[in-house]
């Protein structure tokens, strides 16, 4: 079965553009998820941290 679906894809012209497109989707992602995470201020993460405990 996976050889019909390489030979088919073989095929396609440009199709190796997009394990590449999504290789910089994932990677930028990620980069942009820890760039925000580690922006958060310490007083914030403090203050959600709190939160399940209040009541």
């Amino acid at each position: 079965m996976f050889e019909q679906i390489k030979h088919n894809m073989e095929t396609i012209e440009g199709v190796a553009i997009y394990p590449i497109v999504s290789l910089l989707i994932f990677f930028a992602f990620f980069v942009g998820l820890g760039i925000w995470v580690s922006s958060y201020k310490k007083e914030k993460i403090k203050e959600m941290s709190q939160i399940p405990l209040e009541n």
